[in-house]
Formats: structure tokens, C-alpha cells, sequence
């Protein structure tokens, strides 16, 4: 396996010290569900990490706080970043099966108490969803671990530790980013402060100004859409699959999760509409559908879906047939971006979504309902999508009045 995805350097990953190890990892990656090019730079990564330290020795078991130690000087950068955290979370989900990673038993205790009870907070008080609550969970989680080698106990928390912590998220992180993270901190300093477990003020914390449409459009035109439609090879099952999959993204909006989540039982064919259910929102949004997209979906249901017995609607084409995750249907556009060879590096998967949102409001129709095909609750949510046009700008200019030589003398 290591030799087919590396047709070069494979032999150099084998006889390494590490060479079982990253065999294992390669193999756990794969019967997983990640895609070749995720593999491929998870292993990358992953050997960067492993030959440059001698922390980690070959088969060891491994300590979490050790792990995050020694990624810790690759995420120099936002995008270094998400690699090598990703890669640092999918070598710790691997270890956790092999029985090979150890928790700090200091820490568990504090998760065990104080940050399983802040999640329950969140989620009965104050009526978060599960995903909202994953992810305050996650910036705390990290903030205890950060913080504990300085500190014993939370009550001699101050405003230095909190500042340095949010000093280094910010080298990886963008303003935009670091506005939840630093709501998230906030909100549990208050939760903290409230129960008396950690001192008065520390919620106090400025938040990193950002600008409504600072940001360039990240929608993409819509002929190049069609442009990336129109390069996916439909000779394959993997290629009608992924043409399906950017089908509903540019034509319907639908995010990632959605996609993954779609059910074949979820398309009624006599009343043309899809029941798409929002992880974002917790709630279903029904969707018509046009003729088109139906006798596609049919085309696809003959031709190109592997014969599984799962209920969704898109699964791996690899075998063994498994469930396609949220980050795989973002991996299909990567992929298939790729493969076009068209100019979509600065766009992502989201971007069709926004293409989407875009090409309704040029064609006319109103920002709430839009916002409903999105499955948005506020106009606010919409309008972060409806970045400004130029062309139409420029169509509704109205001409510049001439003054009279008699106003010009008076």
C-alpha cells in the first residue's frame, strides 16, 4: 500500500524506524474511509513529525499532551495548522484503537468533573446542539490542557495565563477564527466565575474586530462551475457520485453534512421534493426538485451507486462499501477541482454554496427566500453570502447631476 501511494518515497517510509508504524497508520486510514490524497498527507506529515523528535519512540504507547507538544511547532500558519491538527487528531483516533494512547489521568479528572459538567450546561441551560457544544468543548479542552502546566488549580488562573493562551491561538488562527474562539472562552470564564472557581474579571477580553464584507466573494461564477461540472467523467461509479454530489452543492446549495447525510428513502419521486436534514440547524428542510436532477439521480441509482445495503444515498466507491463522511464530500471537490484543471485554488466545496445564494439573487429572487432554500433562521446569516457585486452595482448607478452656470456664479 505505502509503494502504490508512493511510487518513489514509499521504500523510504518502509525502512524507516517507523516503518511498521506508518504501515499500520497507512492501513487504519484506509479501511477508516479517508480518500488516497488525505491518506497520502497524513503519512506525510505524519513522518515529518516522527523523524524530527526523539520523544516518540518506534511502537511506544503515547501520551496526548506529548503528541500536542511535538505538532505543536508545525502550525506556524492558519492552513499549517489545520493540516497538522488534523493529522494529530486522526494519529490519536488511530493510537485510541490500538489501545496505545495514554490520557493524563489529571486531566481526564478535570474533564470528568468540570468540563462534562460545563457540556451539560450547554446543551440543558442553554439549548445548545450537540455540534455547538463539540465545539466549545474543543477550545476549552485545549485551553485546560495549555493552561494546567502553568497553573495547579483553576482558582489561580489570571489574566497573563489567558492572554498567552490566546497569543498563541492567534498564529494560527484567523481574526474571523479567533472571534469563536474567544467567545468560547469567555462564555466558560463566565460559567467559572459564576460557581466561584475561577477569579472575577477574567471574562474581560477584547474581541478581534472584523468588518462586513472585508472579505473577497467566495462565490464561484457560475461558468466556471459549470466548467467543473462538465470535466467529471462519468465512465465510472466514483465519477457519477461525485458528479451527483457537486450537482446538489451548485444547484440545491447543499452543505457537506448534508450531503453525507442524505437517505435514498428521503427523495419522493411523486411529489418531486428531497427531505435534506440540517445538522446545523437540527431541524428538515423539504426541497423541490426539478426533472432534471431526478433523472439524473435515477441515472445514478442504476449506474453509478455500488450495490450496498446502507440507507444513504452516497457511499465510498472503494470496497469495502462505507458510509461517505463530511470531509470525504469535501475531498470529492478537492479532487475533482484538481483533476479539471481549471483556476479553483482559492475556492473550497462552501464556495459552490455561495455560488448558489449568488446566481438566485441575480436572477432576481428575494433575500428571504433564498435564505430559506439555505435553511438560514436570519436574514443576517443570508446576507454574509450576498458579498458585493460589482456588475450590479454599477447597473443601478444613477447619473451624476450637471450643475447650471447660474448655480456655479450664485
Amino acid at each position: 500500500m505505502m509503494r502504490t501511494l508512493f511510487p518513489r518515497s514509499g521504500a523510504k517510509y518502509e525502512q524507516s524506524r517507523f516503518g511498521r508504524e506508518m504501515s499500520d497508520f497507512c492501513l487504519w486510514l484506509q479501511q477508516t474511509g479517508y480518500s488516497n490524497d488525505n491518506i497520502r498527507g497524513h503519512l506525510r506529515r505524519l513522518f515529518t513529525v516522527l523523524r524530527r523528535t526523539r520523544k516518540l519512540a518506534a511502537g511506544a504507547t503515547r501520551s496526548t499532551s506529548v503528541l500536542h507538544h511535538v505538532f505543536g511547532p508545525y502550525c506556524t500558519t492558519v492552513s499549517l495548522s489545520q493540516d497538522f491538527r488534523g493529522t494529530e487528531h486522526a494519529y490519536c483516533r488511530f493510537l485510541r484503537a490500538q489501545n496505545r494512547l495514554r490520557e493524563e489521568a489529571r486531566l481526564e479528572r478535570i474533564e470528568s468533573s468540570l468540563l462534562l459538567r460545563y457540556r451539560r450546561y450547554l446543551q440543558e441551560v442553554r439549548g445548545f446542539s450537540s455540534t455547538t457544544v463539540g465545539y466549545h468543548g474543543q477550545t476549552v479542552s485545549d485551553f485546560i490542557q495549555e493552561v494546567r502546566r502553568a497553573v495547579p488549580r483553576l482558582r489561580k488562573l489570571t489574566g497573563d495565563h489567558v492572554e498567552r493562551y490566546l497569543a498563541r491561538k492567534s498564529k494560527s488562527n484567523t481574526r474571523q477564527s479567533m472571534q469563536h474562539v474567544i467567545a468560547h472562552l469567555r462564555a466558560f470564564l463566565r460559567y467559572s466565575i459564576a460557581r466561584g472557581l475561577v477569579r472575577d474579571g477574567l471574562d474581560v477580553i477584547d474581541t478581534p474586530r472584523t468588518y462586513r464584507d472585508e472579505l473577497p466573494p467566495r462565490a464561484m461564477p457560475w461558468t466556471l462551475v459549470k466548467r467543473l461540472l462538465r470535466s467529471v467523467d462519468r465512465s465510472s461509479k466514483a465519477g457519477w457520485r461525485d458528479y451527483m454530489i457537486l450537482h446538489l452543492m451548485a444547484y440545491y446549495g447543499l452543505r457537506a453534512s448534508e450531503i453525507a447525510a442524505l437517505r435514498i428513502d428521503a427523495i419522493d419521486w411523486d411529489s418531486k421534493t428531497c427531505r435534506v436534514e440540517q445538522r446545523k440547524t437540527q431541524s428538515d428542510l423539504i426541497l423541490p426538485l426539478s426533472d432534471r436532477t431526478l433523472a439524473l439521480l435515477r441515472q445514478y441509482l442504476r449506474q453509478g451507486r455500488p450495490e450496498s445495503l446502507l440507507p444513504q444515498l452516497f457511499v465510498r466507491a472503494r470496497r469495502p462499501t462505507g458510509v461517505l463522511r463530511h470531509y470525504g464530500v469535501c475531498d470529492v471537490f478537492y479532487t475533482r477541482a484538481a483533476r479539471s484543471g481549471l483556476p479553483l485554488d482559492q475556492y473550497s466545496s462552501y464556495s459552490l454554496r455561495h455560488s448558489f445564494a449568488m446566481r438566485l439573487l441575480q436572477r432576481g429572487v428575494g433575500v428571504k427566500a433564498i435564505g430559506d432554500l439555505l435553511g438560514h433562521r436570519s436574514l443576517e446569516a443570508t446576507c454574509v453570502y450576498l458579498r458585493l457585486d460589482m456588475s450590479a452595482l454599477r447597473s443601478v448607478a444613477l447619473p451624476v447631476p450637471k450643475a447650471s452656470r447660474r448655480s456655479l456664479h450664485a
